[in-house]
């Protein structure tokens, strides 16, 4: 089996990966950057697969033991927040519906436990794989415990994932392989929105335009849209006529959408607005409202400014 012939757009990945395992030099450590959502964590389950799943074992139930996490030898590794003292990764605020105002960080407890669970030789696979997601947030107290632990894996793999290089902390970087990811290309990115049954998002090339060949990203802002109500979609395809239908859209905005919502809809409106008018005020009107709605101004306030700017 090549779980990695399933990674669309990654050739230069997916060689170095196979390369490694058909050649039985597998490092220590990797560090996977590219943009978000365009395969690394995918990836990452996939070579995770290969380096643990032997000839003779069950393939099937061993790759879904690893997808859902339930394997005694792979640890995923999420950033996460605090919440009455206890640690809740993205994943777990997003299904509880939690909102935090503060980022997410990988944290030194979380570099202890992977220290901890690798401190025992692996159960039933040939190694242990440990992937840390958005190594970009990890605090520099844990990435400073990583290094200790990358020093001494023993049967283990760790794989670190994040945007760039310079997101990481350059002693961590000395440490690992890169493999780099690319943004897809139009038609591979197309495939990938397909296969994910997420074609209706090429229905809104603003989406594809502010995917820049992330099919995640694509699939994120679908879902971004779709928490837009219908009707003021619709009235926000065009910039109103006059203040008060200004003053009306900026009311809806600010009491219908959460904020990150509104900064989505910031970005959106700037490649919608471009595509239909080609007005350069207005691109960098909206890149005000996105700055004051990050310094936490009045939403109502900020929406209002633009609007009555706009029609001047």
């Amino acid at each position: 089996m090549k779980p990695l012939a399933k990674l669309i757009g990654q050739p230069l990945a997916v060689e170095l990966l196979e390369r490694a395992i058909a050649i039985n030099r597998i490092a220590p450590a990797y560090l996977f950057v590219g943009a978000k959502g365009v395969g690394k964590g995918y990836g990452a389950r996939c070579f995770a697969e290969m380096l643990m799943i032997r000839p003779e074992d069950d393939y099937a139930a061993m790759v879904q033991k690893i997808q859902a996490g339930n394997h005694p030898d792979f640890l995923w590794v999420q950033p996460t927040y605090t919440e009455k003292g206890e640690l809740i990764t993205v994943s777990q605020a997003q299904e509880q519906g939690l909102k935090r105002k503060n980022a997410p960080q990988i944290r030194i407890e979380q570099i202890r436990a992977i220290s901890e669970f690798l401190g025992r030789p692996p159960l039933k696979a040939p190694r242990s794989v440990v992937v840390i997601e958005d190594a970009e947030l990890m605090a520099e107290s844990a990435g400073n415990a990583l290094l200790k632990t990358l020093e001494e894996p023993g049967r283990a793999t760790i794989i670190l994932i994040a945007p760039s290089v310079d997101a990481i902390l350059s002693t961590l970087v000395s440490r690992c392989q890169m493999i780099p990811f690319s943004r897809l290309g139009e038609d591979d990115l197309a495939y990938v929105l397909q296969r994910q049954n997420a074609a209706d998002v090429l229905e809104y090339p603003q989406l594809i335009t502010l995917a820049q060949g992330s099919p995640g990203k694509a699939m994120g802002d679908r879902t971004k849209l779709l928490e837009i109500p219908s009707d003021l979609l619709s009235r926000l395809s065009q910039l109103p006529l006059g203040a008060i239908e200004g003053f009306h859209l900026a009311k809806e905005i600010s009491e219908s959408l959460e904020l990150d919502t509104q900064l989505w809809l910031a970005d959106y409106l700037q490649c919608l607005y471009w595509d239909k008018q080609r007005n350069k005020e207005i691109v960098e009107g909206l890149e005000k409202v996105k700055r004051a709605l990050k310094s936490y101004v009045q939403p109502r306030l900020v929406w209002d400014c633009f609007y009555l700017h706009s029609i001047i």
